[in-house]
Formats: structure tokens, C-alpha cells, sequence
């Protein structure tokens, strides 16, 4: 494996998919940006949901998606998905086990009648932090959107991952015996 660093970026420029050098601070950097830092904060919570292996492959199976959005949001020649073949893609399908996984998770929790705060436990509080950088990486996506193309599945993803994620909160507070604390 080559080393880690390559002192290519020293003067604030980075590299692109297609190979495009651009500042460390465009939109489309600062949109995958974010999508990087939403998969982190889930390794996060996946460190402390150990024994839940419904959530955990649930979770899992984002990350994995969200490898794939950030590589569509790094790529200006949409060619990733050519060249990295069924791995780099991302259709309505996702978007509908997001759902799925929404239903299944929310049909084994009380109904919500009010606000919370949230919190909980350490994967249920990791998982309501995820879900505040899943809206912050939706916003970017949208800015970009707004100046390039963006497949449109991208941002539905991201808009029902914000969903999931609030839903496996609950989830994993209500597994984990804490209550939620109303507004």
C-alpha cells in the first residue's frame, strides 16, 4: 500500500474522482465531505450498539450506501458507477429498504405525541447526533445540487436516512431501557 500522505493537498486543492483538482472548500468537497463525517459518527454508534444485530446490519448496510453517495458526489464525470460497477450503485431500491427498515423499526415503538430531547444511550444518543449530520450532509447535497447535477436518488436517500436514523434512535434507547424525555 502506497503511504498515506501524499503532500498533494498542502495547497488546499484535492483530487476528484475523475482526477480534477479543485479547493478543499468547494461545494461538492464540502458535500462529501459531511457524507464522511455522517459515516464516521455511525462506526461511532455501531461501537456501542454491540448486541442488537437487527440495527447493527441495518447500519451497516447504510455505511456501505454511504460510500457509494460520497463516490457520486466526488465523481463530476458520473462515470464512478461505470467504473466501479454494481458496488458504486445507488437506486429507488435503497431509498425503499430505508422505508422498510422505518416501518419495521417503527411498528415496535410507542407512538411519538410529542417532541424529545434527544439522548438516551450512548448508541441512542450517538444515533440522534447521526441524524443531525445526516441533515447537515442533505443541505449540502441540495446546495450542490443547486450548481451541478446531482442524481436525484442521492438526495431522496439522504432525506429518508435522516428518518431512519431518528426512528433507530428511539429504537435503541427503548431497547436499552431509557425513557424518552419529552420537550
Amino acid at each position: 500500500m502506497a503511504r498515506i500522505y501524499t503532500r498533494t493537498g498542502d495547497s488546499g486543492e484535492t483530487g476528484l474522482f475523475d482526477g480534477t483538482r479543485v479547493p478543499k472548500d468547494a461545494p461538492r468537497v464540502e458535500a462529501y465531505g459531511e457524507v464522511d463525517e455522517l459515516n464516521a459518527v455511525l462506526g461511532l454508534a455501531l461501537a456501542f450498539i454491540r448486541d442488537d444485530e437487527e440495527l447493527r446490519a441495518c447500519l451497516l448496510a447504510v455505511q456501505r450506501d454511504l460510500f457509494v453517495i460520497g463516490a457520486h458526489l466526488a465523481d463530476p464525470s458520473a462515470r464512478v458507477e461505470a467504473k466501479r460497477g454494481e458496488k458504486a450503485s445507488l437506486d429507488a431500491e435503497k431509498v425503499a429498504q430505508l422505508e422498510r427498515w422505518i416501518d419495521q423499526f417503527e411498528a415496535q415503538l410507542p407512538p411519538l405525541r410529542q417532541f424529545i430531547l434527544p439522548g438516551g444511550s450512548k448508541g441512542g444518543a450517538t444515533l440522534h447526533l447521526a441524524r443531525t449530520v445526516c441533515r447537515r450532509a442533505e443541505r449540502r447535497i441540495v446546495a450542490l445540487s443547486r450548481q451541478v447535477a446531482v442524481p436525484p436518488v442521492v438526495i431522496m436517500y439522504m432525506n429518508r436516512l435522516s428518518d431512519l436514523l431518528f426512528v433507530a434512535a428511539r429504537l435503541e434507547n427503548l431497547r436499552r431501557g431509557h425513557a424518552e424525555l419529552p420537550w
